[in-house]
């Protein structure tokens, strides 16, 4: 398998993260994936946001869980972008898109997107929470999942087999060669992030991983000449 550069939120090192704007650019640059995030509104609609409140990317303030999708939609997400739900990032890019569910709840709503519009070939899932991950592949048949960590062992290994994910998503800030060994006699796939400098690609490189999540469009292009 080729190696893999994944928009982290689209293209978040230049354009407001989570934005239609910012998935359109990471396709436009030859990103070879998009990454997403989801929460469920106060009616149930899938909004594109990562953190559980919108203060920190829009010009609002409080829980999305709180809010309305109208509620939502009325908030700048930055340049006058505003919060777009899932099925407006399948219509406004073709990339393949890496979503990543919070919790159980949202596992189902998305469950139900991807099975009406047929998204297997096209939309893996990802989750911090383990039985987010068990709970798509039980409601979605043949989904592709991962299991991500951030502040994690050997154990991850075990968490991802055990939930039956196919891939982990792992800050390399922590990611050790025991760790990448363990998971290769897992036949395990591992996507490294945020890859943001030279020496962040060079890292991830010389470990031998599948990918790598950046912010930033231009590592799809160095990545290609990095050995």
């Amino acid at each position: 398998m080729n190696f893999l550069t994944i928009g982290h939120r689209g293209v978040m090192g230049v354009e407001p993260e989570n934005t239609l704007r910012s998935f359109v650019a990471a396709q436009q640059a030859g990103l070879d994936l998009i990454e997403l995030d989801l929460h469920l509104s106060k009616d149930g609609a899938l909004v594109v946001m990562h953190d559980t409140d919108v203060d920190r990317t829009t010009d609002g303030t409080g829980p999305i869980a709180e809010k309305t999708l109208e509620e939502l939609r009325a908030l700048d997400a930055g340049r006058g972008e505003r919060v777009p739900v899932f099925e407006e990032v399948l219509d406004a890019v073709r990339a393949p898109l890496q979503a990543e569910i919070k919790d159980v709840q949202a596992a189902r709503a998305l469950a139900a997107v991807m099975l009406e519009r047929d998204l297997v070939p096209r939309v893996e899932v990802s989750s911090f929470h383990d039985e987010a991950v068990t709970e798509i592949a039980r409601l979605v048949p043949g989904v592709r999942t991962a299991l991500i960590g951030s502040r994690y062992g050997v154990d991850i290994v075990d968490r991802a087999v055990e939930a039956g994910a196919a891939t982990v998503c792992l800050n390399i800030r922590r990611l050790t060669l025991e760790i990448v060994e363990r998971a290769r006699k897992a036949d395990l796939r591992i996507i490294g992030w945020v890859v943001n400098t030279q020496d962040h690609l060079r890292l991830v490189r010389a470990l031998g991983l599948d990918g790598a999540t950046t912010d930033y469009p231009e590592i799809k292009r160095t990545a290609r000449f990095t050995a």
